[in-house]
């Protein structure tokens, strides 16, 4: 299907919506409410919809709803699934544990998928720092290493690998991606650590003596929720469309079932609404989405194509359209380059470079990827502000974007010289982070003072 410049439009007006309503105070009120978020979503999608169906395309309008239906059962699966585990206990929200618990995140991401990992560890982690003022930071680097570069090992990991698992990638191929996955979630601690080091000089002595003196032990309740989680790897690895999306759906309703209500709804405090917000606008990102990647796939042979530029591209669109058919569609075209070394048919220095860029560049934004809007809602409900969809990627472009860099610097490019840059960026964000942790509670005062 060819679609002229002004088809995407409407996907340019969604993102404008989902970035500036909340910002407007006119219209912040009325955009919080599920409702008008689904209004606006329907009244940008249905029309596209409407327009490539009568087009004669039938099957790109199917094939959206079909992948968006795909999308919400998971997401709402491993959501309700999650809400019925409760690590009870307060430990005290150090630097060291904090990054402890991101840590276990990058590694289970890639197993139980991002969107799993980040429901299981948000609550605890919001718990975990309820006494401190200054936690933002937290939930936004969650949201880097839990719900998006955590997930590089396993197609389980991330939907954009396991769209590729459908199409003919060894399930094993993954573990290539191992020397990547370590280098972009270490040098992502270390930050953070350094990070939350200066954050932690910043609180109020009176949050920080209370935050040692609520010291409970860890206790874990709503351990038969793992096996459901179990059970959504299963599902996911090795059933197809509808029965995949049905058993979810059972293993969500076991869950609502078989758990109890009172870590659910008390402990956890519990709430439908980010699942809900979830649901509503990417069903219009999904149907304004159908033109936009239909003038990519046109553009996209016009493109200058390497492994640097496959990074760049699947990564930047990733950023801005859902990860998963953005993946999807620069998978198919690698496929008609010639291949030296191919892996379904697609060079492998070709889609390494694919794979890094869908999957750690979702991160870049609130809808590059699915939880990345679900640990936001959830962290709003516990009373966290989070920023909006600008001040969030202002944080992403400073602390995500130069770890991205060195690692395709690292890895993917080839001179010499930009190795040797990709190592010097390295080295600036680790010394970063150690000037970040050693400002003091002195220096704070005395930046106050001035």
């Amino acid at each position: 299907m060819t679609v002229p410049w002004w088809g995407i439009l409407p996907f340019v007006a969604m993102l404008l919506c989902i970035a500036i309503a909340p910002l407007v105070p006119a219209l912040a009120h009325h955009w919080e409410k599920w409702t008008t978020q689904l209004g606006v979503a329907l009244l940008l999608g249905l029309p596209v919809a409407v327009w490539v169906w009568s087009s004669g395309h039938h099957h790109l309008v199917t094939h959206s709803v079909l992948e968006y239906i795909s999308f919400i059962a998971l997401l709402f699966a491993l959501y309700v699934i999650s809400g019925g585990i409760h690590l009870a206990g307060d430990i005290r929200a150090t630097p060291r544990n904090n990054t402890v618990f991101l840590a276990i995140g990058a590694v289970v991401a890639s197993f139980i998928g991002t969107t799993g990992a980040a429901m299981l560890l948000i609550r605890p982690i919001l718990n975990t720092n309820r006494e401190r003022r200054h936690k933002v930071h937290t939930i936004i680097y969650t949201i880097f290493v839990v719900a998006n570069c955590g997930g590089l090992l396993t197609p389980l990991g991330d939907p954009p690998l396991f769209l590729g698992y459908l199409r003919g990638v060894p399930f094993t191929w993954t573990f290539h991606l191992l020397p990547e996955w370590f280098f972009i979630n270490a040098l992502l601690l270390v930050c953070y650590y350094g990070l939350d080091r200066k954050m932690l000089a910043r609180e109020n002595l009176d949050d920080l003596r209370r935050d040692e003196e609520m010291i409970e032990p860890l206790k874990l309740h709503g351990k038969i929720h793992f096996l459901y989680l179990v059970g959504v790897v299963a599902t996911v690895a090795f059933l197809s469309t509808p029965v995949r999306e049905l058993v979810l759906l059972a293993l969500a309703g076991a869950s609502l079932v078989t758990g109890r209500k009172e870590v659910r709804w008390k402990l956890n405090e519990y709430s439908w609404a980010p699942i809900v917000e979830v649901a509503c606008l990417f069903i219009g990102i999904f149907l304004t989405m159908i033109t936009a990647l239909q003038f990519l796939d046109s553009m996209a042979p016009k493109l200058p194509l390497n492994e640097i530029t496959f990074f760049v591209f699947t990564g930047g669109l990733s950023s801005v359209l859902d990860n998963a058919p953005t993946y999807a569609t620069f998978f198919e075209l690698a496929g008609q380059l010639p291949a030296n070394n191919p892996v379904a048919g697609v060079d492998q220095a070709y889609l390494v470079a694919i794979s890094l860029g869908a999957v750690t560049m979702g991160a870049m934004t609130y809808i590059g990827n699915g939880p990345n809007f679900m640990v936001r809602s959830v962290a709003e409900n516990h009373g966290t502000a989070m920023p909006s969809f600008g001040g969030y990627v202002v944080w992403s472009l400073r602390e995500l974007a130069p770890v991205l860099a060195a690692m395709v610097l690292l890895f993917i490019a080839d001179p010499l010289w930009c190795k040797a840059l990709g190592a010097l960026i390295t080295l600036a964000l680790v010394a970063r982070s150690v000037r970040r942790s050693l400002y003091t509670r002195e220096a704070h005062r005395e930046a106050l003072a001035r």
